[in-house]
């Protein structure tokens, strides 16, 4: 990891949807050469400097030429800032020079990512070299998988305290969200399987819930697709479309963590669709939804600022002991998740990783355990999410 450099931050991908959320939330949170030396990057100067003006961004916010297509104005790219924040996605389409360049020269990396054959692909890939060089590399900085990730470290630090022990089964329970998918997020969910349709052996590791954990299984774990009533929240619950890629970023964090949530650690993740006739109706309503498959949506494109700023969500964390004792938690986030919510925690993580150059070795992380409580204190103060005990 390399602390001598010109910038703090530079986000790649500055002209794109998030990537304006992105440099505006720097530019009103942090400034200009305060304590985050930040700059914008992107594949044309002349696009960058408009973006910069529309946002009422200040013209002392460096501007950095780089295109995935060119290696060499990505090394250049990397070898200037500390953290390299990239919004450039679908990630297994542009993202893989950017990734080797970091590990290679000792950058940390955050992103966006929900594209576990591509993050399974990268973690053989480049771990020794980032391990190697000291780059913290640290996929899924959004929506996905953030709120989930940290809602479980958070209710498993609770349940040490509580209980005095981790509890071996959680449920993630999506109580409310408002919010629509993003350009990006569908574009990488085309991509992910267009992939799979050329290469069938992909479709094992979108299965495997212990995809990203290095040959390592642990306890046989809820499929999650098809609609069931849950008796620890009192409702029927529905398939939710993140759980395949928060599950198994929640998995990795339980290997790096050292198995503190237990070898035979259970997680599932589904959404409350409420109690009776009408809760069950929703939940078949849910399991049958082909709107993001079908979504016209183009990458580039996103929701109004009304939309962002009033969106929201409501996660639930409910933990459970063999001996039958139980914590709850919950995460809620005050904009849209897609968007207004998910620019702030990829900001917030980049911020945290510079503020704390000494949490966690060179290696491809997960935010918990990486960043942990140290994050969850950033997320609160700064970004709007609340992490909560329930009774």
């Amino acid at each position: 990891m390399s602390t001598n450099r010109e910038l703090d931050v530079v986000v790649y991908g500055a002209t794109g949807f998030t990537g304006r959320l992105v440099a505006e939330y720097l530019s009103q949170t942090y400034g200009v050469n305060g304590e985050i030396k930040w700059a914008m990057a992107g594949r044309s100067m002349e696009k960058l400097v408009a973006v910069r003006d529309e946002m009422a961004i200040s013209k002392d916010v460096p501007m950095v030429v780089a295109d995935a297509t060119d290696l060499t104005s990505i090394e250049a790219m990397v070898k200037r800032t500390k953290v390299v924040l990239t919004t450039v996605g679908p990630y297994q389409l542009y993202g893989n020079e950017l990734v080797a360049a970091c590990a290679a020269l000792g950058t940390d990396y955050v992103d966006l990512c929900g594209e576990p054959a591509w993050m399974h692909k990268m973690i053989g890939e480049h771990s020794a070299a980032a391990q190697k060089s000291g780059a913290r590399i640290v996929f899924s900085c959004g929506f996905d998988s953030v709120p989930f990730d940290l809602g479980v470290f958070f209710l498993q630090q609770q349940a040490l305290k509580t209980l005095g022990t981790t509890v071996p089964r959680i449920k993630g329970r999506v109580r409310s969200m408002k919010g629509t998918f993003s350009g990006g997020t569908l574009a990488s969910f085309r991509e992910t399987m267009a992939a799979a349709g050329r290469d069938r052996s992909l479709i094992a590791v979108l299965r495997n819930p212990f995809a990203l954990t290095e040959g390592i299984e642990g306890a046989e774990q809820p499929l999650g697709n098809k609609p069931e009533y849950d008796e620890a929240v009192q409702s029927w619950i529905a398939p939710f479309v993140m759980a395949s890629i928060n599950t198994k970023n929640i998995h990795r964090s339980n290997m790096l963590l050292g198995h503190s949530y237990g070898k035979d650690f259970v997680y599932d993740e589904m959404m409350v669709t409420g109690p009776g006739e009408k809760g069950e109706a929703m939940a078949m309503a849910i399991t049958n939804d082909t709107s993001m498959a079908e979504s016209k949506t183009k990458q580039g494109e996103g929701p109004s600022k009304d939309e962002r700023e009033n969106g929201y969500y409501d996660v639930l964390m409910v933990g459970e002991h063999t001996d039958g004792r139980s914590v709850r938690i919950s995460v809620k986030g005050d904009k849209d998740p897609g968007y207004g919510s998910t620019s702030k925690m990829i900001s917030e993580s980049a911020v945290c990783l510079i503020k704390n150059p000494d949490l966690g070795a060179g290696g491809i992380w997960t935010t918990a355990p990486v960043m942990g409580a140290e994050l969850i204190e950033r997320l609160q103060i700064n970004a709007g999410l609340t992490f909560t005990v329930e009774s």
